[in-house]
């Protein structure tokens, strides 16, 4: 078994740092006097810490033990009886903190507002469940994901991952490829932790291709046996189709000229 090494930060630097486009950063607008985001944020001025336009929505920050009073008035007082969205983003290594988010949706005025909160890595938030049903599954997800504790949810276990899984896969520490105990979970659940030498760790990088592999990709016009050694190369064979399946369209075209 190899020795489990800590991940500190295996997102923070890019491989590449020359190959991409960075966008620029979205402009915020401020809100105009008399509009209807005017009165939204009138209705919370008690609550917003700050507010603006992004893309034609209202951007509204917040205290997180204020989540459930602004959410309430979204709700009741301005129309927003929608709630579409929730999740988190890590921001641990810049800011230590968790940036968390509420989508709303004002279906009869065709408007959106995003409530915006912080939190350290460690504390919780209360549940939503008892304004929006939606919330369920959305808080499950973002404890699987990032570890966020949401107090008094009625069923706070994981949806995506397994209950025994280690980690929480949407944080910038957590390995793209998974780290080692995500390479062993399968063997050790399905085989048992003696046949680790047996098997070997899982491959969980997407991009890596073995040109000489025969036991996991088929080789259309090449076939080979299972698990035949190809290091020397492979002779070509030609693909035959079944005559009594396959149409001969030359013939139907003919047909469908003469019928014309």
């Amino acid at each position: 078994m190899r020795k489990y090494t800590p991940k500190d930060n295996v997102q923070g630097k890019a491989y590449y740092t020359d190959r991409f486009w960075v966008a620029p950063r979205v402009p915020r607008i401020d809100v105009e006097e008399g509009s209807h985001f005017a009165t939204v944020v009138s209705a919370l001025k008690k609550f917003a810490k700050e507010s603006y336009i992004e893309v034609g929505q209202l951007i509204i920050h917040i205290k997180p033990t204020d989540n459930i009073s602004v959410l309430s008035l979204l709700k009741e007082k301005c129309g927003y009886t929608q709630c579409s969205e929730l999740s988190a983003v890590d921001y641990l290594a810049r800011d230590g903190e968790f940036e968390i988010f509420y989508q709303m949706l004002n279906i009869t005025e065709a408007k959106r507002v995003r409530v915006v909160c912080r939190i350290k890595q460690g504390e919780a938030i209360e549940s939503i469940v008892p304004l929006f049903k939606m919330a369920n599954f959305a808080e499950r997800e973002m404890f699987d994901m990032f570890g966020i504790v949401s107090n008094n949810h009625p069923y706070l276990k994981r949806i995506l991952m397994p209950e025994d899984w280690s980690g929480h896969p949407l944080l910038k520490t957590y390995p793209l490829q998974g780290d080692e105990a995500a390479s062993w979970y399968e063997v050790d659940k399905i085989f048992g932790k003696e046949y680790r030498d047996v098997i070997g760790p899982e491959n969980r990088d997407p991009a890596k291709i073995d040109r000489y592999d025969t036991k996991r990709f088929s080789r259309v016009g090449y076939e080979v046996p299972f698990g035949a050694d190809i290091s020397e190369g492979e002779k070509e064979n030609p693909i035959e189709y079944s005559k009594t399946i396959m149409a001969n369209y030359q013939k139907s075209s003919k047909q469908l000229k003469e019928r014309r």
